[in-house]
């Protein structure tokens, strides 16, 4: 049996407000909160909203048969419980029903897995602990990104605990195989990889609401007829879009919330299900191993990572940002870890790329900045007043050896804490078995 697994990625960076060189050291807060707030409310009441009430409908219409994914972003998290908590209260309505899944994933939408392993771990912690804080749910399967993945980034995936990761189905890795399959990564075989189906995805993201595509109007029925058509042993896609599709990219009049809530009645009579990724991976055993020797993402017609690391203007920004991490780890200043979160955001630098639309890119169409030069331009100016403030807390003559011994000393610490805390939960529990032993006989 076909099974389908929905997944509704939602995120907002922290934009950043116009910063003069002359702010340096005299302005310390760095963001634009009147584009901010105006900015997720709006996709909040056009797109966010509609979308997961349309989503609980179907729920609740299907008897609870149909199923979803959410990935959210712990900086979308942060601006909406400011702006809109009722879509916070919405989110954990969908994930009290258990019908609904939460991916992993870093919590400023980063490139942490790019530049710094153990920044990425931190962030991926900060996410889950979030995402368990608000909804109850401990994610299980990880999705970096903008899916960005490769066979170095899948034994750091294990070695966190997930069971398996969603990337895209690119191309140039697949070749001639099918992205509707389970596979695993080769370099770590325990790790289930599943891909996203691009032409399937794009149908309605890219052509719902397009009048000069030879397969419109798209319905329901027509949609779920080409999933049933497809080879008899292609039985697990993954259909994968923005949250912003819904409602924003494509307005409520081309009735694209009347098309998702069809979804599930056609799907039951096609014998159509719909599955959760991790049900997925546990029902659904590899087909091979796939490699992918260099970084892939969901990003422009490459599927590389070019979009933020394509030019010098920010490779140089990212050098000057990471440069610092160990240092910003090491400081108690809670207003300079959340802005070292907020900064790390991808689109920062995805904003500072000059790919133009012959590359398939459309980066200018989401840049609140006029030129690649402007964006990078604007960042490093704030980038140089927060690295004053990383200075004042950890001059640059405390030298590398210096940092590494105190480095060493807080993971011995921390170490040694794990440590106690298991001593502590094995006498726990020597102590209630002792007393249930010591209670007289009926």
């Amino acid at each position: 049996m076909k099974t389908i697994a929905l997944y509704f990625k939602i995120h907002q960076p922290f934009r950043l407000k116009r910063y003069r060189f002359f702010d340096i050291g005299n302005d310390h807060y760095y963001y634009d909160d009147f584009a901010n707030e105006e900015i997720i409310s709006r996709i909040a009441q056009s797109s966010y909203i509609p979308t997961t009430k349309t989503l609980l409908k179907m729920l609740s219409d299907s008897h609870n048969e149909f199923k979803c994914t959410i990935s959210i972003s712990g900086t979308a998290i942060e601006q909406l419980q400011l702006a809109v908590p009722e879509f916070i209260e919405l989110l954990k309505k969908l994930a009290d029903t258990g019908k609904v899944e939460f991916l992993s994933e870093t919590y400023s939408h980063s490139l942490a897995s790019l530049e710094d392993p153990e920044e990425f771990i931190r962030q991926v912690k900060a996410h889950d602990d979030l995402i368990k804080s608000l909804f109850g749910l401990t994610p299980t399967i990880f999705q970096n990104t903008e899916l960005i993945y490769d066979d170095e980034l899948s034994l750091l995936i294990g070695s966190m605990g997930f069971k398996g990761v969603l990337t895209e189905g690119a191309k140039h890795i697949l070749g001639w195989k099918s992205p509707d399959f389970v596979y695993c990564s080769a370099a770590n075989p325990a790790l289930s990889i599943l891909l996203i189906n691009d032409k399937l995805s794009e149908d309605i993201s890219r052509n719902f609401n397009n009048p000069a595509w030879d397969q419109y109007p798209l319905t329901a029925d027509k949609y779920l007829s080409w999933i049933d058509n497809l080879p008899a042993d292609e039985q697990c896609l993954n259909l994968y879009f923005s949250m912003e599709t819904f409602g924003s990219f494509i307005p409520a009049q081309s009735g694209i919330f009347q098309f998702l809530e069809a979804l599930p009645s056609f799907a039951k009579e096609s014998g159509i299900k719909f599955s959760l990724p991790s049900e997925i991976i546990k029902n659904c055993k590899p087909v091979g191993s796939l490699s992918v020797p260099y970084p892939i993402s969901g990003v422009d017609e490459a599927r590389d990572v070019s979009a933020w690391r394509g030019n010098d203007l920010q490779k140089e920004a990212l050098g000057k940002l990471y440069a610092v991490a160990e240092r910003v780890n090491l400081a108690n200043d809670r207003r300079l870890k959340l802005d070292w979160d907020r900064l790390q955001s991808s689109d920062h630098f995805y904003y500072m790329s000059t790919k133009n639309l012959a590359d398939g890119a459309s980066h200018a169409s989401f840049s609140p900045y006029d030129s690649p030069f402007s964006a990078f331009t604007n960042y490093m100016n704030v980038l140089a007043d927060f690295l004053v403030r990383v200075e004042e807390q950890f001059p640059a003559d405390i030298d590398n050896e210096e940092l590494n011994s105190l480095l060493l000393t807080i993971r011995n610490q921390a170490s040694e804490i794990n440590a106690l805390k298991k001593e502590v939960k094995t006498i726990r529990q020597n102590v209630e078995n002792s007393d249930v032993k010591s209670l007289p006989k009926k």
